[in-house]
């Protein structure tokens, strides 16, 4: 997909938070990712230069673009997990295995240690997570060491080793972090009670843990010891805003299927979630069309039966928003009216709203699209005076790197809209330094010799990149093939974005804001986006290189050990003799020393 696809369907995509699926020609899933707007994120991946093989290779095969919404971003890392371990995406690496997330970790050994990490050990432990963020996870591990003392320290803490004395409190202990039970201080059912305080916290159950600190403020409070009670009072804040759990995966939850519909007249909109095990693996919205004058019970009844079977889902349990005829063995239909089922049940809604909405205006931007394109070419051919409507339009201009690297680009749009398959590019091959007029007189000339040649068929309307010097030079080529009078050549000049005719004195300015004007500009924005590409690519490829390379007898190796060392080629000409022979040995620092004091 390229960048110009991209921007067709880039309206469609909803600024909320959510999962996106890349899928290529074949319909394979190629990659899953998160993003708190969907729409920002996607387009990110269009409108950057990439700096990696793969980033590259992915948007090359993308061909097809899915998302889901969900209520925030943590439900959408969730989503985008779970949908990760169910598929296997090919461009998902880093997120393939569970190691990837943090995890919080209670150990199974006498007077637990609690603390980060991101490997999963059959060992009886007990993990909390995944958790959406690493920052997150660090954040909550502090707090918990703020307000609950806890042990950090390895040791094997068995009860024969700590009545033998074996252990001595460290530093943890004296600045209250811990109230060393390795030297018997604490004992193993009160350290206990703390996990256990640490286990409603991170299960999300924080009624007793806030009610514990609620009656240690309010004896400080009354004891007089207010700056204590401060310090618990912003504890308990902090704990009231954390939230932990998520309607999009919860282990309470199990295996279900949620369906939800919206019909309008005789068109409807059904979403399916499927989730396994409390996530979320699967969603798909589709429109359907009653034939007759089904009710939505009916037509709910048949997409459920549809999609169930298309999913091959058994789950025992379908969630709906009202009651269906729905006669499977062993499969409860449940409406609920609230908690966690309700809100999936809205999530679902949430998907097919937007799904139909965005259907709609689609559908409100193609009526009639032919049409007013074709208005606007008739706009142009009547501010422009030209003798036939411009149904094929082709725009030039010029790129260089300081004289070096100097090209031409060529786009061409038909029916006001981009021809890429007769897009071409020009490396300059006779013309020296900087010389635009030349590069513009070569890149005209070669275009339309080869385009006579072939015999295929000339614009209506050619669009030069630059005032009249560009123009007249483009004009002298059309001269040369003896093509005068098969098209009409207008200039565009840079800043005041005026029109210049071949002879003409005088500019044209159209409005601002005619729709003329307004495409004219579209297609000069889009030959600079493609002259700059293919010039980027150009100059990378030719790779500039630093002036030590240029010295006979130090190669790369020598060069780029220099430049790392001083930083810079300027730093490498004030260095002493000796300083560069402890780096590079004394032939090496001789040849340098040299080349840039030859007397």
């Amino acid at each position: 997909m390229t960048q110009e696809d991209f921007q067709q369907i880039a309206p469609t995509l909803p600024m909320l938070p959510g999962i996106y699926k890349y899928f290529d020609a074949t319909n394979n899933l190629l990659y899953v990712g998160k993003a708190k707007n969907i729409r920002k994120r996607v387009s990110s991946y269009f409108n950057k230069t990439f700096t990696s093989y793969k980033t590259h290779e992915l948007v090359k095969r993308i061909f097809k673009i899915e998302f889901t919404i969900v209520n925030s971003e943590q439900d959408a890392f969730l989503l985008e997990n779970s949908l990760i371990k169910e598929y296997q995406p090919l461009f998902n690496i880093n997120l393939k295995d569970d190691k990837t997330y943090p995890y919080i970790v209670i150990k199974n050994e006498p007077f637990p240690r609690v603390y980060l990490t991101r490997q999963k050990i059959e060992d009886g432990s007990q993990y909390f997570g995944p958790y959406t963020s690493i920052n997150k996870v660090r954040d909550l591990l502090l707090f918990i060491k703020q307000t609950i003392p806890l042990r950090s320290c390895p040791l094997h803490l068995i009860q024969r080793n700590i009545q033998k004395g074996k252990f001595k409190v460290c530093l943890e202990y004296h600045l209250g972090n811990c109230k060393g039970p390795c030297e018997g201080y604490q004992s193993e059912e009160d350290y206990n009670e703390n996990i256990n305080h640490i286990k409603f916290l991170l299960k999300g159950n924080l009624g007793p843990v806030l009610q514990h600190f609620k009656n240690e403020m309010k004896g400080y409070v009354q004891t007089l010891e207010f700056e204590k009670a401060e310090q618990l009072r912003k504890k308990i804040t902090f704990l009231e805003s954390y939230q932990s759990r998520s309607i999009v995966v919860s282990s309470t939850l199990g295996s279900m299927d949620v369906f939800s519909i919206i019909k309008e007249n005789d068109v409807a909109y059904v979403n399916y979630l499927m989730m396994q095990h409390g996530a979320i693996i699967q969603t798909k919205t589709v429109k359907m069309e009653a034939q007759l004058d089904e009710t939505e019970e009916e037509i709910l009844a048949f997409a459920i039966a549809q999609l169930r079977s298309t999913f091959n889902s058994d789950t025992p349990e379908i969630v709906v928003p009202f009651a269906v005829e729905y006669n499977e063995p062993e499969t409860v239909l449940t409406i609920p009216k609230a908690g966690d089922k309700k809100k999936l049940l809205e999530l679902s809604e949430k998907n097919a709203r937007y799904f139909m909405d965005e259907l709609k205006a689609k559908q409100r931007l193609n009526l009639g699209k032919g049409e007013e394109k074709f208005h606007v070419l008739l706009l142009i051919r009547q501010d422009l005076q030209l003798a036939e409507t411009p149904i094929h339009i082709e725009c030039f201009d010029n790129s260089n790197f300081q004289g070096s690297y100097p090209v031409s680009a060529m786009v061409c749009f038909k029916n006001g809209e981009p021809s890429k398959k007769d897009y071409r590019y020009f490396n300059i091959k006779t013309v020296q330094g900087i010389n635009d007029f030349a590069s513009m007189k070569e890149a005209v000339y070669r275009r339309y010799k080869r385009l006579r040649m072939e015999g295929g068929a000339f614009p209506q309307l050619v669009i030069i990149d630059g005032g009249k010097g560009q123009l007249n030079a483009a004009y002298e080529a059309i001269e040369e093939l003896n093509l005068e009078g098969k098209m009409t050549l207008v200039g565009l000049a840079k800043n005041e974005e005026e029109l210049f005719f071949v002879g003409d004195q005088q500019s044209l300015k159209l409005p601002y804001d005619s729709e003329s004007l307004k495409l004219i500009r579209r297609i000069r924005d889009e030959v600079h986006r493609y002259g700059i590409t293919f010039h980027r690519n150009k100059r990378s490829k030719g790779t500039f290189k630093n002036e030590l390379q240029d010295i006979k007898g130090i190669g790369s190796a020598t060069a780029n050990l220099l430049l790392k060392t001083f930083r810079s080629v300027n730093n490498i000409k004030q260095q002493p003799i000796d300083e560069l022979e402890k780096l590079i040995g004394k032939s090496k620092a001789k040849i340098v020393t040299e080349y840039f004091t030859p007397e």
